[in-house]
């Protein structure tokens, strides 16, 4: 098998996503503008869709779970009287409603959507059935009855409501979301359908849309030291771990896979956290009794 051409650089760069593009093809993208070896990113948005999509270079891809499972924010405007097939503005409507509930029952509504819940993913989505995806089933005109999921839901706050028809809200949340299944859901409670109109990632993890590049500001540094310079480290996204720092012995002994001794800390037996030496990361595994058992080494 031939080998994957590109250079050897790791780190994470924080893109802002702009509506009309996928995430593959910013991934794509950020791959070309760095001449990167390998590059994926932690958490599809919707091409319509904006903000925040981390991407991982080389070594990083590693620690991508960690950020996938972090909390996210989303503010998002959902338009209320009308159900479509996509649940969001993208699609054909399928049901009216001329119902409009007032601010108070749209507030008293809210608290069932945070805490723990259970949502069906829309039947427009990246979910597998039958080894096929969900969204090319439904285009092929087929209906679904997919499973509920659990979702953590830190926070659900409407923001502003602009006209009768119009709701702006800010949602954070655990891995899995659906913002379009919680606009689909809230319409179906407050008894007048909704949909999502605009949908934007705010932060993800330790990534923020403010600090992230946009694609024409990527297309034109590529490939300079100037883009490079905009590269984060790799230990960004091990933000919510615990760092362990090796004893050399232990460094070398961990970056061979094996269980490798690090200095005390406020870690407590078999807690995940990751392993420096140096200044350098070369771990994540977990901690028992002053030794690191490695389960990602990272070759920097």
């Amino acid at each position: 098998m031939a080998r994957k051409k590109g250079r050897e650089i790791s780190g994470w760069l924080v893109v802002d996503k702009p509506a009309g593009v996928t995430s593959t093809a910013v991934v794509g993208k950020v791959r070309w503008a760095f001449d990167a070896k390998k590059a994926g990113h932690a958490g599809t948005l919707d091409p319509a869709a904006t903000g925040v999509l981390a991407v991982a270079l080389g070594e990083a891809t590693k620690t991508v779970p960690y950020i996938a499972d972090a909390l996210k924010c989303y503010r998002f405007t959902v338009r209320l009287g009308a159900a479509t097939n996509t649940d969001d503005a993208e699609g054909e409507v399928i049901q009216t409603s001329d119902l409009r509930p007032t601010d108070a029952e749209i507030a008293a509504a809210l608290p069932a959507f945070t805490g723990d819940i259970r949502q069906v993913p829309p039947q427009f989505s990246a979910v597998k059935v039958d080894g096929q995806r969900a969204y090319a089933l439904a285009r092929a005109g087929e209906e679904m009855d997919l499973a509920a999921r659990d979702l953590w839901v830190e926070s659900l706050d409407l923001l502003a409501r602009p006209d009768a028809d119009t709701l702006e809200l800010e949602m954070v949340c655990g891995k899995g979301g659906y913002v379009r299944a919680i606009a689909r859901d809230l319409g179906a409670a407050l008894g007048c359908l909704g949909h999502v109109v605009s949908l934007r990632r705010v932060w993800s993890g330790p990534f923020d849309a403010e600090d992230g590049i946009s694609l024409e500001a990527l297309e034109q540094m590529a490939r300079t030291p100037e883009l490079d310079a905009r590269l984060l480290p790799l230990e960004v996204g091990l933000a919510d771990l615990s760092e362990l720092k090796a004893t050399a012995e232990g460094a070398a002994r961990i970056k061979n896979g094996n269980p490798g001794m690090v200095l005390a800390a406020d870690v407590a037996f078999g807690d995940e956290a990751w392993a420096s030496y140096q200044g350098q990361p070369i771990a994540v595994g977990i901690y028992k009794s002053g030794e690191l058992h490695p389960s990602r080494v990272f070759n920097l």
